[in-house]
């Protein structure tokens, strides 16, 4: 058995993870029907214009070819916007594959081919002759931001800055402490291991069965039934296993459209799998540029917070993240004036990548109060803790639980920050330049409606269902975890089935809410078991419970008891045998408390602490240390947990250090769009990693007390690195990523 006694708070390994390092965990691409075509598309060499000739008469004549579909032959689909528009949807015009001869960014699928092999149909895509009448693009947000505007039309009321609250200008004007400086970031591409893919299975009955690569099975049935008029009851989708996407599996891509569209078409099954490419042609972290005007007081108090943003997007969609508010709420201050804008490219749409707008906002937030702590002359740990704030001063709301404080300081007694000199330039090992840097970390903890139908056999044995996904984070032992928890069930009894569009209904696993919101579901399921068994049990003669309320129960070595003396009882076996039942199933439902939300909020909050060794004659920077000290409410597994922190600091440092999209504006195109060019932490830039948490039980962050843990790893991280590298050359970088080349300019001579 895998523990004797399973509770919350073992660090149970993942029970997929077997099928995962074996190989045998199958992912989209990877299912296979007899008569399977195979799609291939044809992308855009250009980053903005008009397609003047499409000759596709070679590749449609190249053997093994069933169909070559372009502009003019795509077959007939909904036209009305909303019938584009997926759960995660954005204001504007949803991009629609092959509409017209339009090339809205570079990368755009122009055709698709379908053939009897996939080697068939990408050869015969080569094959396709293309002409275009090309205009000028515009990807540098650094000239776009002249056009920048207000998006007339808010994604989610959350992202439209507060309004402003004191006189931010004029407390800015008498502080003697003030900074005024940009910081750019520069386009960061989604590369999960996994391909995005999707198999079509057409079914005898003419249904879909549709393997996604995707973050929602549900949402991407509904996009599927909304675009192509199906009925709902006519597809499925599944997906059990996904390969990583951190946002970049939430909307439904293209290849989806491809294979279903094709399949429907030519009554076959499809399958259409992106090329490495591909991927970085979608779901992009956007280039931001961020202005930051902060001010302090002699006693080093904050006196005037201005944060102004300008993110880019496409032509079509008003994509938006929750940059500049953070700026409102992370810190005590009474002068408050934040502002968002957008600038139109010729790129395709930006998407959710690991913390969207948190990442970005505080990669200059958290720069910025390093850089005004030395403006006042306090140590940047010292100056954090003496702005500290207790509730929400955007929203006037109080804070379930809050434990940064705690944060900061386990963090630093365990990094030894105690140790640190302020001088900037002044510690040192051999050749070795030697930064200290420190930066906070804060993300929503959100609750979404989520339901779950768990079920339990006379044996002991579990189901679990629901249509969360697991997208690398652990919600399948998550699940499990809680079912075997509530149920009093060693978790090898547990048996769960998620990634699957006709299970029960939860949103799209995102926005580190998925273990809040399914599991809370999983445990309202449980919780009407217990309360079923117990009115079975008070149906039978001489049963021991009395008028116990069902709080005062519980199943122990599969009998349902009292708490309080386990003795009194009756199996699991007998109720259900006294009743002809072969199970007992609960449906368990949750909900944010609206009524709650009227005065509370709820967050989960981070302290980085990062040493950074810089070579002071090669420039080559090396983080040989981060300790990340997170709040994050209950701690069901920690081995998975610490899992999340560790990937969000490895993203964390490839934001600083690694990560851009290289654009040549002349041609509009990536030119790094491939994973041999495009800089990720590989292992010899990953050093000791120490993560530690202050656990808190937060029943009204969520029911079973916990709080997301997937994006609050990397917030801080990249502001942490770049403070470091401060503290060991005396030069700030305010253009990320911080690469070598930059930091040789900035060394001491």
């Amino acid at each position: 058995m895998l523990n004797e006694k399973p509770v919350f708070g073992f660090p149970l390994p993942r029970i997929d993870g077997p099928l995962k390092v074996t190989g045998t965990a199958p992912y989209a691409a990877e299912y296979h029907a007899p008569g399977m075509l195979f799609g291939y598309a044809a992308q855009a060499t250009i980053a903005s214009g008009r397609i003047a000739s499409i000759d596709t008469a070679e590749a449609e004549a190249y053997p093994g070819v069933a169909k070559v579909y372009t502009h003019k032959n795509r077959p007939s689909v909904a036209w009305r916007d909303k019938k584009w528009k997926d759960e995660v949807a954005l204001p504007g015009h949803p991009f629609r594959p092959l509409e017209n001869d339009r090339i809205l960014f570079g990368g755009q699928p122009v055709a698709l081919v379908v053939a009897e092999s996939f080697e068939a149909a990408r050869d015969a895509a080569e094959l396709i002759r293309i002409e275009y009448h090309p205009d000028e693009p515009h990807t540098d947000i650094t000239v776009e931001r002249a056009k920048s505007y207000v998006p007339p039309e808010a994604r989610k009321d959350s992202m439209v800055p507060t309004d402003p609250r004191g006189d931010a200008e004029g407390a800015y004007e008498a502080a003697p402490f003030k900074i005024d400086v940009e910081y750019l970031q520069q386009g960061e591409h989604h590369n999960p291991m996994e391909l995005f893919a999707s198999t079509a299975i057409r079914n005898e009955d003419g249904t879909l069965t549709v393997y996604d690569k995707t973050q929602g099975s549900q949402n991407s049935h509904d996009y599927v039934c909304n675009v192509f008029g199906l009925k709902p009851e006519n597809v499925r989708v599944v997906n059990a296993y996904v390969g990583g996407a951190f946002g970049s599996g939430l909307r439904p891509k293209h290849q989806l459209f491809f294979a279903v569209m094709a399949s429907l078409d030519l009554k076959r099954s499809v399958k259409v799998e992106m090329s490495r490419s591909e991927m970085f042609y979608l779901t992009w972290r956007p280039a931001t540029i961020q202005r930051m005007q902060f001010a302090a007081n002699a006693d080093g108090t904050l006196a005037s917070v201005r944060h102004h943003a300008i993110q880019a997007t496409s032509l079509r969609e008003d994509y938006q993240e929750n940059v500049v508010n953070w700026s409102g709420l992370t810190y005590k201050c009474d002068n408050v004036k934040l502002s968002y804008e957008l600038a139109k490219t010729t790129m395709s749409t930006p998407g959710d990548m690991r913390a969207p707008g948190a990442a970005t906002a505080f990669l200059a937030l958290e720069s910025a109060m390093d850089e005004l702590a030395y403006e006042v002359g306090m140590d940047p740990l010292e100056f954090r803790g003496k702005n500290f704030v207790s509730y929400d001063q955007n929203d006037d709301l109080q804070i379930t639980s809050k434990e940064l404080d705690t944060c900061y300081r386990v963090g630093a007694e365990r990094f030894g920050w105690d140790k640190r000199s302020h001088e900037p330039g002044s510690m040192r090992d051999g050749n070795d330049l030697i930064g200290w840097g420190v930066a906070t970390g804060v993300w929503e903890a959100t609750l979404t409606q989520a339901e779950a139908k768990v079920r339990l056999f006379p044996d002991g044995k579990i189901t679990v269902m629901a249509a969360a996904s697991d997208i690398g984070t652990g919600t399948y032992t998550i699940l499990a975890q809680v079912a075997a928890q509530e149920l009093g069930q060693p978790a090898d009894r547990v048996s769960v089935l998620i990634g699957d569009s006709t299970l029960p209904k939860t949103s799209v696993e995102g926005g580190s809410w998925t273990a809040a919101s399914s599991g809370s579901a999983v445990q309202a399921g449980c919780m009407e078991i217990r309360k079923t068994l117990l009115s079975l049990a008070q149906k039978m003669d001489n049963h021991p419970f009395g008028n116990a309320p069902v709080e005062e129960l519980a199943i122990r070595d599969n009998r349902l008891v009292l708490d309080r003396n386990d003795q009194m009882g009756l199996s699991i076996a007998d109720i259900l045998g006294h009743h002809g039942m072969s199970s007992v199933e609960g449906h368990g439902k949750v909900a944010p408390d609206q009524e709650q939300a009227k005065k509370y909020t709820s967050f989960t909050h981070g302290a980085v602490f990062v040493e950074v060794r810089i070579d002071a004659e090669l420039g080559v920077p090396r983080v040989t240390r981060v300790v990340s000290a997170i709040d994050a409410g209950r701690i069901i597994n920690p081995k998975t947990a610490r899992s999340q922190i560790l990937g969000g600091v490895v993203m964390g440092l490839g934001m600083a250090l690694h990560e851009e999209g290289m654009i040549d504006h002349r041609t509009g195109r990536i030119m790094n769009h491939n994973l041999a060019e495009y800089h990720v932490p590989a292992h010899a830039d990953v050093h000791d990693i120490d993560v530690i948490f202050i656990e808190e039980e937060d029943k009204m962050a969520s029911p079973i007390g916990v709080k997301g843990l997937g994006e609050i790893g990397i917030i801080g991280v990249g502001a942490a690195v770049a403070n470091a590298i401060f503290h060991a050359t005396g030069t700030r970088h305010r253009h990320f990523p911080i690469t070598i080349d930059k930091i040789m300019e900035g060394l001491p001579q």
